[in-house]
């Protein structure tokens, strides 16, 4: 299959295995103390276990700008007083849907900032860190109406599809069940790619195992077509599955040459962006951050967990944008080509744990907050949380 002139799989990069080392042993990682859902305190980085390539600096970067990159400044709120904004995904005339995890409902913000709820999705589980969680609009949208959300129910995570018209939403169809649920560790990311197919971030529910076993949907990237089956050109036969090993991912976002970039919550020493190649084991739980294992992919990219916990990303201006949870930070990551570079933080500590990060139509990014999820630590939540920043790039 091909998109916009070249081979899918050479747009979604080569597999980059660096030299510093980050690899654990299997029983070791999985005694090893667990951060809860990775956005909360753990034990600091052990220098021992890794020496990254790119670290991130702690606070706001004050050097001085790249030549053609643009610096973040907010403009200020377009939306207040929502509950745990998780998915977010832009209608036609520049609104957005919006999820809200733990009330299951899903609210229209308009960009002057007029919000409306739609409807409550039926069905869903709002256990620990599940509940309505990614929303995404079909490409032909404006022809079928498809709105699809990535959800906890009962006995699983699940990827369902819906009619949006006329500010209803209609009955729910189930396209992809089955994928583990936990209390936490339930990625739940899902976005169309360039490519037109649907693409989902799968946790691996708190069973480390589960992300290197290819017969379960946990702990992986998937792809399918928008109907919910494997999509052609898929690494394994019959599979949704993309890449494997992964943790918890919870973000992915695609560059100008259509590759495909995915931010991950380590457990208690490495949070990682990731290029990722079609069938690439990401390594979890055999590793952490960067390995030199030459079967594993290693990351772009590392942090020390209490300076990110990585949720939503976007790419704008020729870098990753990612959100920080734990970090209360939004990192901007350069990118050349097939290499990040550099990480710089802004806005460290100003709005609190930081979810969801996309890209509206005007070429600004909403920024979610998700300081009522428990987390926070004074002085939030404050008044008006959580909310939805506008930010543009200067």
């Amino acid at each position: 299959m091909r998109v916009g002139g070249r081979d899918w799989f050479l747009m979604l990069g080569a597999r980059s295995i660096r030299t510093v080392a980050c690899t654990a042993a299997v029983t070791g990682l999985l005694v090893a103390g667990c951060s809860g859902d990775d956005e909360t305190a753990g034990p600091s980085p052990s220098p021992s276990t890794s020496g990254p390539a790119t670290t991130a600096s702690p606070s706001e970067s004050e050097s001085p700008r790249p030549s053609g990159t643009g610096r973040p400044r907010v403009t200020g709120d377009i939306a207040a007083n929502l509950e745990i904004p998780w998915g977010m995904t832009f209608l036609p005339d520049g609104s957005a849907l919006v999820a809200e995890r733990s009330r299951a409902q899903i609210v229209r913000v308009t960009p002057g900032g007029r919000v409306s709820t739609v409807g409550t999705v039926p069905g869903v589980d709002p256990i620990g860190e599940g509940g309505l969680l990614g929303l995404a609009l079909a490409p032909n949208f404006e022809r079928n109406h498809w709105l699809y959300a990535y959800f906890t129910a009962a006995s699983d995570n699940r990827i369902v599809r819906m009619r949006y018209q006329d500010g209803q939403l209609g009955p729910l169809n189930p396209i992809l069940t089955g994928i583990p649920k936990g209390s936490n560790h339930n990625g739940g990311r899902i976005a169309f790619g360039p490519d037109g197919m649907l693409y989902a971030t799968a946790g691996e529910a708190g069973q480390p195992p589960l992300a290197q076993d290819r017969g379960s949907l946990g702990g992986k990237i998937l792809r399918m077509t928008p109907a919910g089956r494997p999509a052609p050109g898929n690494p394994f036969d019959n599979s949704v599955i993309l890449s494997y090993g992964h943790r918890n991912p919870q973000g992915v976002a695609w560059d100008s040459e259509g590759r495909l970039w995915a931010a991950e919550f380590g457990q208690n020493t490495w949070d990682e962006l990731n290029l990722i190649e079609p069938g690439g084991n990401y390594g979890w739980p055999l590793a952490e951050g960067r390995s030199t294992e030459p079967d594993l992919v290693s990351p772009q990219a590392v942090w020390s967990t209490d300076q990110a916990s990585p949720s939503g990303i976007t790419i704008a201006d020729g870098a990753v944008w990612m959100a920080a949870l734990r970090g209360a930070r939004l990192w901007r990551i350069p990118l050349n080509g097939d290499r990040a570079g550099e990480p710089q933080a802004f806005f460290a500590g100003e709005y609190g744990r930081l979810r969801t990060i996309e890209t509206a139509p005007d070429g600004s990014l909403w920024l979610a907050t998700s300081n009522l999820d428990g987390r926070a630590q004074d002085p939030f939540p404050k008044s008006g949380d959580d909310r939805i920043l506008r930010i543009v790039l200067e």
